[in-house]
């Protein structure tokens, strides 16, 4: 070990600083559970004015990270990944970003390739690629499908020409739902498709006219993020400028009635507050993974990982995470572990956003009755020994959680 209190010697572990606390979690972690692995492509081809994710367009890179590069650093990390973890399966597999479909079918392809160089992937695992459907096509969807990909997520947002305007997202009304129906036709049996709401210049007509849309594709899998100021972006700076107004809290709630309403009448469940599903196979089981706190690993720059407790995430520039990996260091640039303290909080704040719900034995004395307390204000219910949100306490999940935890 070194004086920095890493391990060093590259006979037990793959990078030379990886932090000892987080090499004795992984050698902990066991080779027989199954994991999920995560894969952030940090391209877009521009950047849309409420997005704060960790992505650059091809001007913001210049010359000091390309795909390729960028390839070549994810399958070191995955080849690092894998001597430490030993033969674990992989059970899920998400690609996110950025915009993954720009890698275009033939890179997603490659990107799978290098998942499989250095994992195993579990019989019947979940494939998942974000994709934005102007970098789509009929080939594209045939391309990934033949590649092993199981489930297609587009982002669609609005149908309204004026909501994506107001976004800045490049792609016309329409296009989300041709791609759908591209990927269907292409075979893949689960596709979601994204829907922002709350946007400023939103109506009521053009949130129906969007949910229409929606329920005339072929999805099993619909996501609804209420509009979300983010700091630091070009909407947080548009809002205080005054040019465009905030979200109203009033308008996001009705919203959000009215989707899940909408959604639940054409056989869509709820099984996260976000996320509606058609059928048990349609949830996405790499989210559930995250909602349970299970096992995964975050392949690229600026991904976030979760094994055994341990908590980390990466350089976040491509150039800077890419060089780590050249030189046989860790590609992190920070780490926790996560106490029984920190555990118990974040699984009261997630396993509450599922449908299955927060079972009672989680909580202590004072939390269930806390609990029962939302329980009679008709903001939970209990079933199967579990708490579970009602429709108003979806509204309301993130105080409903506050009022479990804090005295």
């Amino acid at each position: 070990m070194g004086d920095d209190g890493t391990v060093t010697s590259p006979s037990a572990v793959s990078w030379r600083n990886l932090p000892d606390a987080v090499g004795r979690r992984l050698a902990s972690a066991g080779s027989g559970a199954g994991l999920g692995l995560y894969l952030h492509v940090p391209f877009c081809a521009t950047r849309c004015g409420y997005c704060d994710f960790n992505t650059y367009t091809a001007g913001e890179l210049g010359s000091s990270s390309s795909p390729q590069s960028w390839l070549a650093a994810v399958q070191r990390e995955l080849d690092g990944a894998a001597r430490l973890l030993g033969p674990r399966p992989v059970t899920t597999v998400f690609v996110g970003g950025g915009t993954p479909s720009l890698l275009g079918g033939d890179g997603l392809a490659d990107l799978l390739g290098a998942v499989r160089t250095s994992f195993d992937l579990a019989p019947g695992a979940e494939v998942t690629t974000e994709s934005n459907p102007e970098s789509t096509s009929p080939e594209f969807f045939a391309t990934i499908r033949d590649a092993g990909y199981t489930r297609v997520s587009l982002g669609m947002q609005s149908a309204a020409a004026h909501v994506l305007a107001i976004l800045e997202r490049t792609h016309t009304p329409g296009r989300a739902l041709a791609a759908a129906r591209e990927a269907s036709a292409a075979g893949f049996e689960h596709v979601n498709l994204d829907v922002i709401y709350g946007t400023p210049g939103e109506t009521d007509a053009d949130l129906d006219a969007t949910l229409d849309a929606v329920l005339s594709a072929p999805v099993d899998h619909v996501s609804a993020y209420a509009l979300i100021v983010e700091d630091g972006t070009a909407f947080a700076r548009k809002v205080r400028r005054g040019e465009i107004p905030a979200p109203d809290d009033d308008v996001l709630a009705s919203r959000y009635e009215r989707i899940d309403a909408r959604l639940s009448d054409a056989g869509f469940d709820w099984y996260e507050v976000s996320n509606w599903a058609r059928g048990a196979d349609g949830a996405c089981r790499h989210n559930e993974a995250y909602w349970r706190s299970d096992d995964w690993w975050g392949i690229g720059p600026g991904a976030h990982s979760h094994v055994a407790g341990a908590r980390w995430w990466n350089r976040i520039h491509p150039a800077t995470y890419a060089t780590a990996l050249d030189e046989g260091e860790w590609p992190g640039d920070g780490f926790e572990v996560v106490d029984a303290g920190d555990a118990h909080t974040e699984a009261v704040m997630l396993r509450l956003r599922m449908r299955t719900g927060l079972p009672v034995s989680e909580l202590d004395d004072g939390e269930r009755a806390r609990a029962d307390t939302a329980v009679a204000d008709g903001l939970l219910r209990v079933v199967d020994d579990a708490y579970v949100l009602t429709d108003a306490g979806r509204l309301l999940a993130d105080g409903v959680v506050r009022q479990i935890l804090v005295d």
